[in-house]
């Protein structure tokens, strides 16, 4: 009789790189709702899950269903967390499973924290007291309540002494919150002072979160124009409304003065979210994000995917840079995710930048987005005086990088006590390490890729696989020693440069190499507040969003770098970040000034960064899109396939030629080996399709690929909406 009941069936989203749901019975005994954390079998393991859907129409026989064996202690995945997972795997052609990993990066978080036990002085002396609990005690009476190991480690003792002075009745025990509160920030706290430009721009924003409706806004802003202050104001809005906001930045790494104006403002810092946070505090931050508990995240671009219980507002800072493209696991775009997020959440997103990619210009000129302008700098402050160098007319010689106009204007600003900043977006020392004996230059055996030379560290790295090795003392072709030369600068060799051209000066570099954390990005800052640096030396690192107001001087070594290569926004990524680094100078009273250094004077880029006249170079670049059909005015799509046997992955890449899709609307371009076609040790092979925007290009790639089975020992990986073309 019994086999004849019909349980409840549900499917279950697992955080899996293959498959999908999983249909499992849910036992009357568990209160199993949609979007519960659940413990199930998956085979001979237990797999942590979410219940995703009814299985109303599921075909298992009865006998081979599973049951759910616990539901987790957590709030539930929010519907529209779940939605928005959807969406991104189908828009993305990944697992459903990947994207849903990427909501639950801490499994731990799913378990609520046992409470900790501290202990506090009773007022009651031990009969012996030794040195080590006369230490115990006197922290004790002075410091509340504090866990035995605190205590322990402050008085230079064992957790036993403290446990011993408990069981003598001189400490009690008592019960602590299990983890660290999370701040509250506070709307009202001390709202900035806005200028009429500010206030007009806020007061839209402020209306928008009010509504609590999806609006974009792109917030067009000069460099020093008070960007930052103006989302503030609609992040107190969405505060006062009791809704929580996002705030992603692009390298979490460079916020120290981004968090210092946010405590200024609110009167407590952000949850944090990044990869530089301990396991502990993620932990903690993920459990309050889902509860509701967190009112305000800044993070990298992986925050997105925090399960927010109650969000009404994302703001992405710096929409137009890069890194907000992930191109390894999941490829996928923070910046046009977050706008998915707000409109399937039904709230607002604002997007700012000095520099808009071309994407949210378009669509802010099309009316799709709100256009919001800020075209000063605030508080009066000019724009700097853009000048070019011309190293066809001052070379600055052999071995060297800094032309005599730039070092002159150096002695200039130095001689006035004011700080200089000399910019090269070349990591390490130099580029290329090659025999001057027979030419051999030194590559990665890993990657197609030449070694970079770290002479800080003394150490060759790969700059793709992360690969490093020695400077070899001869070399493997000719045999002959100390032969090795470096061609090129980087920073480390533009330091070089600077301490011999200007001796006694304080030369700093900033660089992923020499500030890796949030820590030392704030005392990176604090020593050019503090006057301690005369010449800062930075890769795109020192780029953005800094504020130094004794800065006046910025020269850019080699501003033609980044305009060569295939890649599709080659000019559009050099103009931004170059009108970036222009802005680091004069920001306050103090009048500032650029030196470009460049062979190139006339080229379109250099011209508009030296008449900053962003919209005739943005003007130029569109009209050559559009006469491409490249986006924002077409599609493009990119299929890698890689494996460690160069002769399978040729095979395969020539088959799926054959079948590839053909149309007015579309064309595929290759296969061909990748630029870089080899990256750990795997080579790789490219096709890059391109169609018109009204194609769905999704539905022409699952076309292409449907019943043909990659080999196992090959790996395809789709990216739609490609930026890196390596």
């Amino acid at each position: 009789m019994s086999s004849t009941i019909k349980h409840r069936r549900v499917r279950v989203l697992l955080p899996l790189s293959i498959g999908d749901v999983y249909d499992y019975r849910a036992p009357a005994s568990l209160d199993v709702e949609i979007g519960d954390f659940v413990i199930v079998p998956l085979g001979h393991r237990e797999v942590t899950g979410v219940v995703w859907e009814e299985a109303t129409d599921s075909a298992l026989a009865e006998d081979r269903m599973k049951d759910i064996q616990a539901v987790l202690p957590v709030e539930r995945l929010p519907e529209v967390s779940r939605e928005f997972i959807d969406w991104v795997a189908q828009y993305t052609m990944q697992r459903r499973g990947r994207i849903l990993r990427m909501a639950m990066s801490v499994p731990e978080a799913l378990y609520p924290k046992a409470p900790r036990t501290g202990y506090r002085f009773t007022g009651e002396m031990p009969d012996k007291i030794t040195a080590a609990r006369k230490r115990v005690l006197d922290i004790a009476m002075e410091g509340g309540t504090q866990t035995a190991s605190d205590l322990a480690a402050i008085a230079g003792v064992s957790t036993s002494v403290v446990k011993g002075l408990a069981e003598k009745g001189a400490l009690e025990a008592v019960d602590l919150p299990s983890e660290a509160p999370i701040p509250s920030a506070d709307w009202q706290h001390a709202a900035f002072e806005l200028s009429p430009a500010q206030a007009e721009a806020a007061d839209i924003l402020i209306s928008d979160v009010e509504q609590n409706a999806f609006a974009v806004s792109l917030l067009d802003g000069v460099t020093g124009s008070g960007k930052t202050e103006v989302y503030f104001e609609a992040i107190a809005a969405c505060l006062k409304a009791g809704r929580q906001a996002l705030v992603l930045l692009p390298e979490i790494a460079l916020t120290a003065q981004w968090l210092a104006r946010f405590e200024e403002r609110f009167g407590a810092r952000p949850v944090e979210w990044h990869s530089d946070l301990g396991q502990s505090e993620r932990r903690r931050n993920w459990r309050a994000v889902i509860e509701g508990r967190a009112d305000i995240v800044v993070g990298a671009r992986s925050a997105l995917f925090l399960p927010f219980k109650n969000i009404g507002l994302i703001v992405v800072d710096e929409e137009h840079e890069a890194s907000f493209k992930q191109d390894e696991g999941v490829p996928y775009n923070a910046r046009d995710m977050a706008v998915v997020r707000g409109k399937i959440g039904g709230f607002p997103v604002v997007l700012a930048s000095a520099t808009p990619s071309l994407e949210s210009l378009m669509n802010a000129q099309t009316g799709k987005y709100k256009h919001l302008k800020l075209a000063s700098r605030y508080g009066g402050a000019a724009l700097p005086d853009v000048k070019v160098v011309d190293l066809k007319q001052h070379p600055p010689g052999s071995q060297r990088w800094i032309s005599e106009p730039l070092r002159l204007a150096v002695e200039e600003t130095l001689a006035q006590g004011q700080q200089v900043m000399l910019f090269l977006n070349r990591r390490g020392y130099a580029p290329l390490t090659l025999c001057d004996t027979c030419g051999h230059r030194l590559q990665c055996p890993n990657c197609s890729a030449w070694l970079v030379e770290h002479r800080l560290k003394n150490r060759l790295q790969c700059h793709h696989c992360g690969y490093t090795t020695n400077l070899p003392t001869s070399c493997s072709e000719c045999g002959v020693e100390d032969s090795f030369k470096a061609c090129g600068p980087g920073v480390e060799r533009l330091s070089e440069e600077a301490e011999i051209l200007f001796p006694g000066r304080k030369v700093a570099m900033m660089t992923s190499d020499t500030v890796s954390s949030p820590r030392a990005a704030a005392e990176f800052v604090g020593a050019m507040e503090r006057g301690e640096i005369e010449i800062l030396i930075g890769t795109q690192m020192v780029a953005k969003g800094y504020h130094f107001p004794n800065l006046t001087l910025v020269g850019i070594i080699d501003a033609d770098l980044g305009l060569a290569g295939g890649d599709l926004r080659a000019a559009e990524r050099t103009y931004q970040l170059l009108s970036q680094v222009t802005g680091r100078a004069g920001r306050e009273s103090l009048p500032g000034r650029v030196l470009l250094q460049s062979y190139l004077p006339e080229h379109p880029v250099i011209e508009a960064i030296v008449h900053q006249k962003s919209s005739d170079f943005f003007a130029l670049e569109a009209a050559g899109r559009e006469s491409a059909g490249m986006p924002p005015y077409g599609r493009l799509a990119a299929l890698i396939l890689s494996s460690v046997q160069a002769e399978s992955v040729a095979g395969f890449a020539h088959e799926l030629a054959r079948r590839a899709p053909m149309g007015e609307k579309i064309t595929v371009l290759g296969p061909a080996p990748a630029p870089l076609s080899m990256i750990r040790g795997r080579h790789r092979y490219r096709f890059l399709v391109k169609c018109t925007k009204d194609i769905n290009i999704q539905s022409v790639i699952g076309k292409w690929l449907k019943g043909r089975k990659v080999p196992n020992n090959i790996r395809l990986q789709i990216d739609i909406d490609p930026y890196n073309f390596m």
